[in-house]
């Protein structure tokens, strides 16, 4: 099967990545030179929900599987992308308004990538007041069989302050407890415009750790023949 195209969906890690408020903050720094050394190597510190990124299960759930403990299949399928750009700020991403038209492409071993367009305000305050996923519609999606759920926004759930405290992080919990994956921080969804892409969002190996950053994209494949 040939690839037709690749859209990438990951932001750029460096000194200006937009992190969850209170993370580290990535930070790039020269090792070694080709003058002085030869060769070229940077040294890298971030945290583990860094840029473009997915959460396991442990992140919220001390009981379940770590990052690199979980199966390769979570993060590699065809998706289902879900038009949530009505939801607005701060709005609800409700299985009637957005999951609905859907729900029977839904089931094990798909990708559900919720479109917000909310990447667009990527490195503005607003981008903290995304729009996210409702608990009830999570519960529902987990009850097709998915396992995978990514958002273009810095937060599944929606991010507190000091004028929205927000109700915790119940969406995560759900995920948590079904042994399910969360991305986090994609972009650019809206490029994908043909049906049925196949996502991969392949996280690093980190030992034992909460999450890990990604390089997602969205292949467009050629039908096999026949198809």
């Amino acid at each position: 099967m040939r690839i037709l195209r690749i859209v990438d969906l990951s932001v750029t890690v460096g000194p200006g990545t937009v992190v969850y408020p209170g993370d580290p903050e990535p930070r790039l720094t020269t090792h070694s030179t080709i003058e002085r050394d030869g060769f070229n190597l940077l040294s890298v510190s971030m945290g583990s929900q860094t840029g473009t990124h997915v959460d396991a299960p442990f992140h919220f759930d001390a009981a379940t599987p770590r990052i690199d403990a979980l199966p390769l299949e979570r993060f590699f399928g065809p998706a289902v992308v879900v038009d949530a750009t009505a939801a607005g700020e701060r709005g609800r991403i409700t299985w009637d308004d957005h999951l609905a038209p859907v729900a029977s492409r839904l089931g094990p071993g798909v990708i559900v990538l919720l479109r917000t367009d909310w990447s667009t305000r990527y490195g503005t305050p607003s981008y903290f007041a995304n729009p996210f996923l409702d608990a009830g519609a999570c519960r529902r999606i987990l009850d097709t069989g998915v396992r995978t759920i990514c958002i273009d926004a810095i937060n599944l759930d929606e991010t507190p302050d000091d004028d929205h405290p927000g109700e915790g992080f119940p969406v995560h919990h759900l995920i948590a407890e079904a042994g399910g994956v969360i991305g986090e921080n994609f972009t650019n969804v809206a490029a994908i415009d043909w049906p049925d892409p196949v996502v991969s969002c392949f996280p690093i190996a980190l030992e034992a750790a909460d999450g890990a950053p990604v390089r997602a994209v969205a292949l467009q494949l050629e039908p096999l023949a026949g198809n």
